[in-house]
């Protein structure tokens, strides 16, 4: 008698994780189609597909839930953006991969980040996070240089949300044309040094 309610347990626990992730996600898609300050519960849990109340049921309150949300994301990201240190181009195709599918979402969070706190440490964690993923992917190329900081500096511009949104969509270049302007930028900050 005891299996069943073991099973069912942890059948009921995976629902819950799963039902957990699923308004995570719906918070990060609100929040990268308006602004954080107009994101409200009924607009998470309409997209997840729960009731507001198994929203709060699960973050406590809007607060809660946009805190979680913020630590997915990061936690996403890292993910997302894997690579193997010094390939430039498995570094790039990661990158770009990660901007064709959070690239519009972050450029709505930098475009608040002057009115809004906590679209502020939001962005101010992706930049970061940005600077340590290019210090990684290009270890390699940095290690000994004697002025790595500047090196590193340039190579977080020419990797960044920024320089893609030109390329991808402001200049409406292919995805492989604008990996392709990307990596020329790159390879002429390390070749250039």
């Amino acid at each position: 008698m005891k299996t069943p309610r073991k099973y069912t347990m942890s059948v009921r626990a995976d629902g819950v994780r799963q039902t957990r992730t699923r308004i995570l996600e719906a918070a990060l898609s609100v929040a990268s189609a308006k602004p954080l300050a107009a994101l409200t519960l009924a607009d998470v849990a309409g997209e997840a597909g729960v009731s507001a109340q198994t929203v709060l049921r699960q973050f406590e309150s809007r607060e809660g839930l946009l805190d979680a949300a913020a630590e997915y994301g990061a936690s996403q990201v890292e993910e997302e953006r894997v690579t193997v240190p010094g390939d430039l181009d498995h570094a790039l195709a990661t990158l770009i991969a990660h901007y064709e599918l959070r690239g519009e979402g972050v450029l709505a969070l930098l475009a608040q980040e002057r009115w809004d706190e906590r679209a502020r440490e939001i962005t101010g964690n992706g930049r970061s996070l940005h600077r340590r993923w290019v210090a990684d992917a290009f270890a390699p190329q940095l290690a000994g240089h004697p002025d790595r900081e500047s090196l590193l500096d340039l190579l977080v511009v020419a990797t960044d949300v920024y320089t893609w949104k030109l390329l991808r969509l402001d200049r409406r270049l292919s995805r492989a044309r604008t990996h392709d302007r990307m990596a020329r930028l790159v390879r002429a900050v390390l070749e250039g040094d």
